[in-house]
């Protein structure tokens, strides 16, 4: 398909990247109004341009990941040049609704929250559309498969989606980044440290995904009667390692909801 991104920024430019590499059927372009940044796409077979309109008519697909107090300006510029396209928004709060009346009944209004981890074809890629756009909303479920996961969720949960897959992001590296200063307390160089979290808790989450069991059954497999495991695990729960990452993502969707 030909995938038309506007925004080329860290999230736009981080998709544009995944497909370049791992969907290289499609055919990509990618707008931002300094292209001096997102330049290299040019040499992973990607379209840059500085005009959003740059061949829009062609696309099939339309992704929007740009802030919320650019939307109405883009899709000003944009609409008088498009008809029945699938518009696949990336811009937080901007519900499914808000969207639909944006553009019309014309074209395909789709929800979806990527992370930057996409351009390793490794983000969670959460997707809503409504039931009667559900063929162009599997459409956008197909591209994102190939940059990771893709699971199709209620729109009601996007804001706390947002929260889990793109902040979480940054949540899993401030754990790496502390895992990383203990190993160097406890002798490594930073470089080894760092090397050896980041391939664990990668090594965890393949666990998880491939097993497709609760994580305290893992746990369980590593953790032995007065061991040093559950010695460590014990300590950091006692400091609330478990309840302030559950407070830090309610807080986070507190946020995002504005409450």
């Amino acid at each position: 398909m030909k995938v038309h991104i506007i925004g080329g920024g860290n999230l736009g430019a981080a998709i544009a990247l995944g497909m370049a590499k791992c969907a290289t059927k499609n055919e990509i372009t990618v707008t931002r109004r300094n292209t001096t940044s997102i330049l290299y796409l040019e040499k992973l077979g990607v379209t840059v341009s500085s005009d959003n309109k740059h061949n829009i008519q062609e696309a099939d697909i339309i992704i929007l990941t740009i802030k919320p107090y650019q939307v109405d300006t883009v899709l000003a510029e944009i609409l008088p040049f498009i008809s029945n396209k699938i518009i696949a928004s990336g811009v937080s709060g901007l519900s499914i609704e808000a969207l639909q009346s944006k553009i019309g009944e014309n074209h395909q209004a789709i929800r979806i929250m990527p992370n930057i981890a996409a351009q390793y074809a490794a983000s969670a890629t959460c997707i809503s559309f409504n039931e009667k756009h559900a063929e162009q909303g599997q459409k956008v479920v197909t591209i994102f498969k190939d940059l990771g996961t893709a699971p199709v969720i209620d729109e009601k949960l996007m804001d706390a989606a947002t929260v889990l897959a793109a902040s979480g992001t940054a949540f899993a590296l401030r754990y790496i980044r502390a895992s990383m200063q203990a190993g160097i307390e406890i002798g490594f160089d930073w470089k080894t440290a760092l090397a050896i979290s980041a391939q664990t808790v990668k090594g965890a989450a393949e666990m998880v995904m491939e097993e497709q069991i609760h994580p305290e059954q893992l746990i369980d497999r590593v953790t032995t009667p007065q061991g040093c495991t559950i010695t460590g695990l014990s300590e950091m729960e006692s400091h609330g390692f478990s309840s302030s990452l559950i407070r830090g993502i309610k807080a986070a969707v507190k946020k995002i909801k504005g409450v």
